[in-house]
């Protein structure tokens, strides 16, 4: 398309993704931001002694948003590993993932594809209690699933290889899968790990209680990291996706800007092109400019003023109007190869 005409469907539906993206991209940024800052602005309190009496003076006995470190302790019993001897845990995850490749249809290419196919998660009451030893203070941890950071460690990971018969391997070109195997694994929050705390800390009579919050852009947390790893993170995380909108937002205003452009442009040209055609009738041939003195195009080589409108033949030459065929001298020549004329075909233009 030359400049300044119609805009395209394709640039249309380049403006409007870019557009969409952007409000996407900048939505979850927004969020990302607000939980980033909710976290940042989250009383840290240590786990000691006077935790109740802080507890205690805070109003309704709790803190919306604290953080707290500390070691897991089981409150009764524990979950032991199913493959790994003298390993202590409160939360048990057990997963198996199907590992297969999958024919791309469109790029004729084989894509690793991956699909939990079980998983199981085991947990027992636990409680955050100081690292140093003879504390007799304890926060119990209250819907550890619900939290967004999970701190489980994998104590074993297994891949088991599909070992298939010829005629299976006939059967998986024929289907487009081909499995590779199983991947067993085992996950453990184990008992007496780091782990650091973010949430609604709540005093229940004599016990202290850490709990999902419930403030809106506030997220519960049980990280194996410590604060500030956490803190950083999530930072980082704001960081990349601020760049995203950045980046596609430049692309929808760099759309938005060659659309309005191509328009401007557009309907100058048809403004001037009124004020064109009036000079170039009333303009003396010796007034006009050097690039204006050929005529428009397709005009009369001979009067440059009315458009060609006959074909010269045997030549098939297409340069001058009736009116100044008629004006050739006898015998009539081509005036661009001086052919004689032996008959004239009229044009028609449509």
């Amino acid at each position: 398309m030359e400049s300044g005409g119609r805009p395209s469907l394709g640039q249309f539906i380049l403006l409007g993704t870019s557009s969409v993206v952007t409000a996407f991209l900048y939505s979850v940024y927004r969020q990302k931001a607000q939980v980033a800052q909710e976290l940042k602005g989250a009383k840290r309190i240590h786990l000691g002694e006077d935790l109740k009496s802080i507890l205690s003076e805070a109003p309704g006995k709790c803190v919306p948003y604290a953080v707290i470190e500390g070691a897991v302790r089981s409150v009764k019993e524990t979950l032991n590993s199913q493959f790994v001897e003298n390993c202590k845990g409160v939360i048990q995850r057990l997963t198996l993932q199907e590992h297969k490749m999958v024919w791309n249809r469109t790029t004729h290419l084989w894509n690793d594809c991956s699909k939990i196919i079980h998983q199981r998660t085991n947990t027992v009451p636990f409680d955050l209690v100081p690292h140093e030893d003879g504390a007799g203070v304890a926060v119990r941890v209250l819907k550890p699933l619900d939290a967004v950071d999970l701190g489980l460690e994998t104590v074993y990971e297994r891949f088991h290889p599909s070992t298939p018969s010829f005629t299976d391997v006939v059967g998986h070109y024929l289907s487009g899968e081909r499995p590779k195997g199983i991947q067993e694994t085992e996950e453990m929050l184990k008992v007496g790990a780091p782990l650091t705390g973010v949430g609604e800390l709540v005093l229940d009579h004599s016990c202290v209680r850490l709990q999902p919050p419930k403030g809106p852009g506030m997220q519960y947390y049980l990280s194996g990291q410590d604060f500030d790893s956490l803190l950083q993170r999530q930072e980082s995380s704001v960081r990349l996706w601020k760049v995203l909108v950045l980046v596609f937002g430049f692309a929808a205003c760099a759309s938005l800007f060659f659309l309005l452009r191509k328009q401007y442009l557009r309907r100058r040209r048809e403004r001037r092109r009124p004020e064109e055609e009036f000079r170039e009738r009333t303009c003396p041939e010796e007034d006009r400019p050097e690039e204006d003195r050929e005529g428009p195009k397709g005009a009369c080589v001979v009067c440059l003023s009315n458009f060609r409108s006959c074909v010269f033949l045997e030549c098939g030459h297409v340069c001058a109007c009736t009116e100044c065929y008629r004006a050739l001298p006898e015998p009539r020549r081509c005036p661009i190869c001086r052919q004689a004329i032996s008959r004239v075909v009229r044009l028609y233009n449509s």
